[in-house]
């Protein structure tokens, strides 16, 4: 890697450090983004109101994360999950049927291999 790559500024879209300020003024004003690399997709930016709702995006790489928590007032870096952090996220009510997808609608489940 050439060092002009290195220093090269990141540019964040518009839209999505406006999504990120909107998050974080409709849940408190303040935030904690919790940054999770994703190998070549790039990196998944948690993150958690203070009223415990959860949000993410995903950007392209590291650099770009770490701008765009720098580029959001109120919007601080964690350094890992931790007890103090996790023990404050409360799901919204639809954020279980969002990540179930398709599962999420149906109304008949087969039971477990462990169930008799």
């Amino acid at each position: 890697m050439s060092a002009h790559a290195a220093t090269a500024p990141v540019k964040l879209s518009g839209t999505l450090v406006e999504s990120v300020k909107g998050f974080v003024a409709d849940h408190g004003g303040s935030a904690t983004a919790v940054l999770q690399p994703l190998g070549r997709i790039g990196v998944r930016v948690t993150l958690v109101g203070s009223d415990g709702i959860l949000g993410d995006r995903v950007v392209a790489d590291l650099p770009a994360a770490k701008e765009l928590v720098a580029a959001v007032e109120g919007l601080t870096e964690a350094d890992e999950w931790d007890r103090e952090l996790t023990s404050v996220v409360t799901p919204r009510k639809s954020h279980w049927a969002q990540m179930a997808g398709w599962v999420a609608r149906q109304k008949r489940f087969p039971k477990a291999r462990n169930e008799n």
